[in-house]
């Protein structure tokens, strides 16, 4: 004779597994963020955040000895502040270039997190005005 199971046990399985997924779901669009702000939406701001701005020179330091240190200042504004950013800089990183570093304010300076930034690339790419044609091979 078969046992004839409980359908009590699947319901409370089911309720379980959606429980779990509304709440996975919640994190990660919106308890688990990181909020982006210019320069000029820092004041009063503790921990953690994501600053995103324009780099203003000049430059100075050494990524992987003490800091490398520049200003970003609003993309469309004049508010900035002096950034002190560790770890590997992109390839695309210069001065006017639009940046997002992950890191938190201190003492009015925003020390970066190790490895954060993140350079916006440009909607299309454009060859400098001095680089060769590439020869084609036909």
């Amino acid at each position: 004779m078969a046992r004839k199971r409980s359908p009590a046990r699947l319901l409370i399985a089911l309720s379980v597994a959606g429980v779990l997924a509304v709440f996975l779901l919640y994190t990660s669009l919106a308890g688990g963020g990181t909020p982006t702000l210019q320069p000029s939406e820092l004041s009063g701001r503790t921990g953690k955040v994501a600053l995103a701005g324009k780099v203003i020179g000049p430059v100075t330091g050494d990524a992987h000895a003490g800091g490398l240190r520049f200003t970003i200042r609003d993309v469309g504004g004049t508010a900035s502040v002096p950034v002190v950013y560790t770890g590997t800089v992109p390839d695309l990183f210069t001065v006017d270039k639009d940046i997002t570093v992950t890191g938190a304010l201190a003492n009015g300076v925003f020390v970066s997190q190790k490895d954060s930034m993140i350079t916006k690339c440009p909607s299309r790419y454009v060859p400098k005005k001095d680089a060769a044609p590439v020869a084609d091979g036909s």
